[in-house]
């Protein structure tokens, strides 16, 4: 039986309120594309079915490079986590799902655990595993790399957590591992850059070996950090190569802070489709070397882009087209409730203005090199409010028309300071 957290009557006595106000708003886009002949019914199909991952580790405050600022009624383990992932998919109704992250959310039941997700209306996303931290009583250090380690007992290590996450994952019912290793370099010199990467693919060749024939392995990229001079999977082009050397069952993740400044990452969606190994996204946003802004907050235009090529991939499916979506971000100055319902709205709203792109006027300008008109169909599409389409997907799945409305009027995260016990201060991560 589902128990959500969140009153139900509260959320129906919000909605009332903007229901008539909804209404008209929907009405009026409805009238207006269907002036270009699209049905606004179809759309909002589309945007129902629409839905994308949360991580567990994303429901805490996060540190700044120098300290953390922690708020009262912050998760402090899995239980409390899920708490906050099913008050964010309750409200926005496109979050379902939760990606854990190990040994961090490690219980000693997992088909428990699995079961009180359920009852919270919540599945599970791909599993993460940690290999850029010692943890308590730990055999080997990561202090010098994981799965590139030059000590080969290190690298054994590494390779057998990752393993436990497949088992972890497969109890938990998930289909994906996420594998991103901070491995790599602070002086000229330190390593050999053959080498390590040699060191990196027989590892993860081992992980791969332990995948189930229904699983992925998606291999993140970071192009620094918290190796600053070299890093050994830093680019979408190492990213790639390794997953071809791996097998059909690697993919690639691309995390959308992870990248120089102005890199065009909607190409990068476009080539690795192309060559059957786009596997997912981490969404955010980054502004300078920050990469797990909020989702749209600095470049929404950007975001909209990567969807665009995401519809079109679809259009196109070559090999097959099945992504999977997870917000990835550290939330140092909001609540991360508050900052994941934005995201997720910011998200789900992109997807639906590249639903509205004219097609066929956008590839006959392509075609005929007229450089104007194709921009002009993109930008046609992005102009659009599509805010009404989102809030009716919302009522009609149970959730609210205004989101964060919704959340401060029920003061869950006055009513959790008082039920949790207190996160201690962080001294960040330098």
């Amino acid at each position: 039986m589902t128990q959500l957290p969140l009153s139900a009557d509260l959320i129906a006595e919000a909605n009332a309120r903007h229901a008539d106000a909804l209404d008209e708003d929907y009405d009026a886009l409805g009238r207006k594309l269907a002036r270009t002949g699209i049905d606004i019914e179809a759309v909002l199909g589309r945007v129902a079915g629409f839905s994308v991952a949360v991580p567990s580790w994303g429901a805490g405050r996060g540190g700044t490079r120098f300290a953390k600022f922690p708020i009262p009624g912050e998760p402090t383990n899995i239980h409390e986590k899920l708490e906050d992932c099913a008050v964010i998919n309750q409200l926005s109704r496109v979050t379902p799902r939760v990606s854990p992250h190990f040994p961090w959310d490690k219980v000693s039941d997992f088909a428990a655990l699995r079961e009180e997700a359920a009852t919270l209306g919540l599945g599970w996303d791909a599993v993460n595993s940690n290999t850029f931290q010692d943890q308590r009583g730990q055999a080997h250090t990561y202090a010098n790399g994981s799965l590139s380690a030059q000590d080969a007992a290190t690298r054994q290590q590494a390779v057998e957590h990752n393993i436990e996450c497949i088992e972890i994952g497969r109890q938990l019912g998930s289909t994906d591992l996420t594998v991103w290793v901070g491995d790599g370099t602070n002086f000229p010199g330190q390593q050999d850059f053959a080498r390590s990467l040699d060191r990196y693919l027989d590892a993860a060749s081992q992980v791969y070996a332990a995948l189930p024939d229904d699983w992925r392995m998606l291999l993140e990229h970071k192009m620094f950090e918290p190796a600053f001079y070299s890093t050994v999977i830093s680019d979408w082009g190492s990213s790639i190569l390794a997953a071809q050397e791996l097998g059909p069952k690697a993919k690639c993740l691309v995390d959308l802070g992870h990248h120089a400044p102005n890199v065009n990452i909607e190409q990068i969606v476009a080539r690795l489709h192309r060559f059957g190994k786009l596997g997912g996204f981490h969404f955010n946003d980054s502004k300078y070397g920050d990469d797990d802004l909020d989702s749209g907050s600095i470049n929404p235009h950007q975001l909209f882009l990567v969807f665009n090529e995401l519809v079109e991939a679809e259009l196109n499916p070559r090999d097959g087209f099945n992504p999977s979506y997870m917000i990835d971000q550290s939330h140092n100055v909001t609540d991360p409730i508050e900052s994941m319902l934005s995201s997720a709205e910011a998200i789900t709203g992109c997807f639906a203005k590249a639903l509205l792109v004219d097609r066929d006027a956008l590839h006959a300008a392509q075609e005929s090199n007229d450089t104007m008109m194709a921009f002009q169909a993109l930008r046609r599409a992005y102009s659009i409010d599509v805010a009404p389409i989102l809030a009716k997907a919302r009522v009609a799945a149970g959730g609210a028309i205004d989101v964060l409305e919704a959340y401060r009027l029920s003061q869950y995260r006055a009513r959790k300071a008082q039920e949790r016990k207190a996160v201690g201060l962080g001294a960040g991560i330098v």
